[in-house]
């Protein structure tokens, strides 16, 4: 299968749901956006960051300019299976993404090795002057299981939104293709859902929020790892186990 690349920007919300609200919301959802073709399926991450964890640190202050690196793939991977290589902005409430999927190998060459890829050498310099600029390394997997859905009338209009569960980490075997086990970074059942446009949230679903009394909160999976785990010490030394130069990408 021929690499892809992605680059665009949109609004994201997040909301931190309990069980009894996914439900209701689901539910009343149903009425306008149906899920995707994916249906429920699980979505794998490693997160790069410097030795002192910077970029993680730097975003939970919530400054108006974040950004971060992570390789992503949909399901656990074999090794010739496409990846995405992924840098994610934020900037005064608009997301950024550039990202870029090629076979694990390929991406492993043009991260280490500066190897030019056959897709988007703009995307592809960006990603070099990033790992130069930051000397980043991997940090955490992250795994989870998500529903995607889009509108019923109109789904190439952009709005997505989208539920997360399960949500798990691990510091070692940093490796795609090295199952999607973890330990959870909630101790109890939550939910995330982010509403993703790329312009403002309609009407009807502002309605949906408010008659289910559901609102915005401020969550991140790696950042809620860091806090709660790597920076209490409970983590293994992985940026000694895990350097760029060692690790799998898949």
């Amino acid at each position: 299968m021929p690499a892809v690349q992605f680059n665009f920007q949109r609004y994201e919300k997040k909301y931190v749901l309990t069980p009894a609200q996914y439900e209701q919301i689901f539910s009343l959802l149903q009425q306008y956006m149906k899920t995707d073709q994916y249906g429920l399926h699980t979505i794998c991450n490693i997160y790069y960051d410097t030795d002192r964890y910077d970029l993680i640190r730097w975003s939970i202050e919530k400054p108006v300019y974040k950004e971060k690196f992570r390789l992503r793939s949909y399901g656990v991977p074999d090794r010739s299976d496409d990846i995405f290589a992924e840098i994610k902005k934020k900037f005064k409430g608009v997301v950024y993404k550039s990202r870029i999927a090629a076979p694990g190998d390929e991406l492993q060459a043009m991260i280490t090795q500066g190897r030019v890829l056959t897709v988007s050498p703009q995307i592809q310099a960006e990603m070099q002057c990033f790992f130069q600029r930051y000397r980043l390394s991997p940090k955490v997997y992250l795994a989870y299981e998500r529903i995607a859905m889009e509108e019923r009338l109109d789904p190439e209009n952009g709005l997505r939104i989208t539920f997360d569960r399960n949500i798990r980490w691990r510091g070692e075997k940093l490796d795609l293709c090295a199952g999607d086990e973890g330990q959870p970074i909630l101790p109890e059942e939550r939910i995330i859902m982010e509403v993703k446009t790329p312009a403002s949230v309609p009407l009807w679903m502002v309605s949906l929020l408010s008659t289910c009394r559901i609102y915005p909160g401020s969550f991140s999976k790696y950042g809620t790892c860091y806090q709660r785990y790597i920076a209490a010490g409970q983590f293994p030394a992985s940026a000694k186990l895990y350097s760029t130069e060692r690790t799998n990408i898949c």
